[in-house]
């Protein structure tokens, strides 16, 4: 498992597990982007639209390309002094130290999430992501492995003694 810089300023990271060319962030920008993808998604899901009131796999495939670009923006334009801790939000209660976070696109009723481990205030590291149509991760297959990713990385970090922002880069050095 690697853990790749996104942005020069060494606040946002990103998972890129074995076997893969690219990191998460990468990999998941390149398939909601990519019409073949989200159709065979969207074909096998369907039924999990309903909420979002979309008529036809074709809206879906282009609502997800459009919240896909906005989100990609927020995430990678930011400024050097942008907040991160403004476009992530706690995925769950969770009390102990490298706290897990989602992102999601700014689109109402937005069904794009980005995963990841909060390491300290501002500094991320994106595990994966998601298309989220139903209302817990736990519903359907596809979201319940982000869960396990999202643990699995954070059993390495704790592992490999990174339960802060200094582990983390005293980890990056060596």
């Amino acid at each position: 498992m690697n853990i790749l810089r996104i942005t020069d300023d060494g606040r946002l990271w990103a998972i890129q597990y074995p076997n893969q060319e690219s990191d998460e962030l990468t990999r998941l920008f390149d398939e909601w982007n990519n019409p073949i993808v989200l159709y065979d998604f969207f074909k096998k899901n369907w039924n999990d639209t309903t909420y979002f009131q979309i008529s036809s796999i074709r809206e879906a495939i282009e609502k997800t390309i459009e919240e896909s670009e906005v989100l990609e923006r927020i995430v990678l334009d930011i400024s050097p002094d942008a907040d991160l801790d403004i476009i992530f939000r706690n995925l769950s209660n969770y009390t102990h130290e490298l706290y897990l976070e989602k992102a999601k696109g700014k689109i109402n009723r937005s069904w794009l999430r980005l995963y990841a481990i909060k390491l300290s205030t501002g500094i991320y590291i994106i595990t994966g992501g998601a298309i989220k149509l139903t209302a817990t991760m736990e519903e359907r297959e596809h979201t319940r492995q982000e869960l396990v990713k999202i643990e699995n990385v954070r059993n390495f970090l704790i592992e490999n003694g990174i339960v802060d922002e200094d582990g983390f880069f005293d980890y990056i050095k060596n």
